[in-house]
């Protein structure tokens, strides 16, 4: 790691101390400092040192001992598990389980180079062991504090440095992978600090064996689908230099041919992994390039861990940082266009258990966790307006998607490239129908509960006016849907599905009822405990609120999609991307359109689409706290367990679109041949 000599010195220090209390035996919770310690001391002697001259035997070897805690049923006896941690710590076991999740990401940290987040983390460490074993009576107290203070006093720091790193651009640790490195072999993968597994190492194969110009197709597709996202949001184009490129490692070789085609258009790459600190982390979410979750039950256990230091002070501090960075790089945020995505799909679904040793916020910190989604998102809309930059999704299968991993990732690359003129031909037979409707209703089959009532608003000019947007491949690739922003008042019904995956998350029989357009109650079976189940969705989909508005309701056109998932029996392994083409969806959270509600957006016939706000997102000029959320999750029925999906016009009258999981509207017909 590169340092100036005031960090080289309390680098130093230490390290030496650490090496120290390595070997010392104290009073209290020995085996919990001498194993943290001895992970310090090993990451530093293995990480320090430029991975060039290592063979890969070693490379691989230490990749498994790194991250070993983390790997099969270690973890269950881990003080990175807070279950663990308590039973062998007592009641300070939340805190130490704590501060050495936060220890085990100075693998990433060294390889990014951030000397400075390295040394806190050791004297955190140091810190908290001292104050342990210096007295006969440990408190526990000044051990929260200490982590509070963490979090605290590098605020200014960290947060300045992670908003400067997604800003602007840099040839660091991402872009020297993406575009120099030999992408042939396996070695480079090592390089990251994260762990390598069968899919980061059979990804990086497989597309290995593709030709430069099957590779330079799925890049022109991505940066073809971001450009045209301007287009169809009608967000201008001029000005914007730069193109922050999310990817999973292993997908290298996309991302080298696909800054090409950016640099093309004028777009320099932002290459910037997740965040791996609480001081700048949400939950289980990663936005940057990142290694497929080596073990979810981790990341669920510390989701909340950010309850050590989020307090009213914290919050307030955190913000002022935020605005003060964002206004010192004002011009960079000008010059943003916005993100580009490549997700990965497949990977082993795991069902986290909802632990009470792990940490979890008071009332008064869920407030303030809405709180600071609210303001924080109203600063990054200050700098980068929403209505200016757009952004594009696609997303490929991993190895452990199925045993055919091949045969899924070239039927994939044929869903990412779907005929965007049938589509929007087909979505206009139907946008023509559900603009004339009073309501629509959705109705599931079987044992689906599902029975919504979707009110729609009256069209003040029928001819040049539209409810829907015709959505093809542009900022969500593949095709197709299309969607509204449902009129809330009038909205009512269940929404049901079986199971679905949202944000990595498993969810069984969720249910979701709705009164005037909000969430009025929700239950799923993840738990025995009903109040633990309910826990689960207050947190994670409605994101520690009381209730959320149905920001979308749309009806997904890509049965080829459905049918691949079914033909591989892979649905449940789908991304939300992939899945929300598959059937129709509803979204809770904020609309399509937030922050760009004022701007003019046309579908292909010509035609405005004009249902873009809602009434909360009405109140954005006069009462911006209340008008956004900062979420939207899609959930979505698929074919399967759909009966009926049709329109009443104000005389009453029905036209149905889809009948038993088919299309029926004259003019969609030809959606059912990939049905079979």
């Amino acid at each position: 790691m590169i340092m100036e000599e005031e960090l080289r010195e309390r680098y130093e220090l230490a390290a030496e101390r650490i090496r120290e209390i390595a070997g010392e035996e104290p009073e209290h919770f020995a085996d919990y400092f001498k194993k943290v310690a001895g992970y310090i001391i090993y990451v530093l002697s293995n990480y320090e040192k430029e991975d060039k001259e290592k063979d890969l035997e070693y490379l691989r070897k230490r990749n498994e001992e790194t991250f070993s805690e983390l790997l099969g049923d270690a973890y269950n006896e881990s003080y990175l598990n807070p279950d663990h941690a308590a039973k062998k710590l007592g009641s300070f076991g939340r805190v130490l389980s704590f501060i050495y999740a936060e220890i085990y990401s100075l693998p990433m940290l060294i390889k990014d180079d951030k000397a400075f987040d390295v040394i806190i983390l050791m004297e955190l460490f140091i810190e908290v062991y001292i104050m342990i074993n210096s007295s006969e009576a440990p408190s526990l107290k000044g051990v929260e504090e200490a982590a509070y203070y963490y979090g605290f006093d590098y605020a200014e720091e960290l947060v300045r440095e992670r908003i400067v790193e997604t800003l602007v651009p840099s040839e660091g640790l991402a872009y020297r992978i993406c575009m120099n490195a030999d992408l042939n072999g396996e070695e480079y993968l090592y390089e990251y600090g994260e762990y390598i597994g069968e899919n980061e190492r059979g990804l990086s194969k497989y597309l290995a064996s593709l030709s430069d110009e099957e590779i330079e197709s799925i890049a022109k597709t991505f940066v073809g689908g971001f450009r045209r996202g301007f287009v169809t949001m009608n967000v201008p184009f001029e000005g914007k230099k730069t193109v922050n490129i999310r990817y999973s490692i292993g997908q290298e070789r996309i991302v080298r041919a696909a800054v090409r085609e950016f640099d093309k258009i004028g777009l320099k790459p932002i290459l910037c992994r997740y965040a791996v600190s609480r001081i700048n982390r949400k939950q289980v979410i990663r936005q940057g390039f990142t290694g497929i979750t080596i073990n979810m039950q981790f990341d669920y256990d510390h989701r909340n861990d950010d309850a050590f230091f989020l307090n009213k002070r914290f919050v307030e501090r955190k913000l002022d940082i935020m605005r003060k960075v964002y206004e010192e790089y004002k011009e960079e945020a000008a010059a943003y266009a916005g993100p580009a995505v490549i997700e990965s799909f497949g990977e082993e679904t795991v069902e986290p258990a909802a632990k009470d040793e792990a940490s979890s916020y008071t009332e008064a910190q869920e407030k303030l966790f809405t709180e600071f989604a609210t303001r924080s998102g109203e600063i990054v809309n200050d700098y980068i307006p929403g209505d200016k930059y757009s952004f594009t999704i696609i997303a490929f299968p991993v190895p452990t998607v199925h045993e055919r991993f091949d045969e899924i990732f070239r039927e994939t690359i044929r869903l990412n490239t779907l005929d965007n003129d049938k589509y929007t031909r087909i979505h206009q037979a139907m946008i023509d129908v559900l603009d004339k409707a009073a309501y629509v209703k959705v109705e599931g089959k079987g044992e689906n509960e599902t029975d919504m009532h979707i009110e729609m608003r009256r069209l003040q000019d029928p001819q040049h006016e539209s409810q829907f947007e015709n959505c093809v491949a542009d900022v969500n690739i593949p095709v197709g849907e299309i969607f509204t922003s449902p009129l809330l008042e009038g909205t009512f019904g269940r929404l049901h599905v079986s199971q679905v995956y949202l944000n990595g998350l498993l969810y069984k029989n969720l249910k979701m009822d709705f009164k005037d357009g909000c969430v009025a109650g929700y239950s799923c079976s993840n738990f025995t405990d009903s109040e633990k189940s309910k826990n689960f969705i207050r947190e994670n989909v409605l994101q520690n609120r009381d209730t959320l508005p149905l920001g979308e309701f749309a009806i997904g056109t890509n049965t080829a999609a459905y049918s691949m998932a079914k033909k591989y029996g892979i649905m449940g392994k789908l991304p939300i991307l992939i899945m929300e083409k598959t059937g129709p969806h509803f979204a809770v959270g904020d609309t399509c359109y937030r922050h760009a509600e004022d701007t003019r957006i046309f579908n292909p016939d010509g035609k405005e689409i004009v249902s873009k706000e809602n009434s909360f997102s009405k109140l954005r000029d006069t009462e911006p706290e209340k008008a956004y959320f900062n979420c939207h999750t899609d959930i979505t029925i698929p074919f399967d367990e759909l009966a009926r999906i049709y329109t009443v016009n104000e005389d009453g009258s029905e036209v149905d679109i889809i009948r038993d999981g088919r299309f029926v509207l004259p003019g969609t017909e030809e959606l059912n041949e990939e049905l079979g």
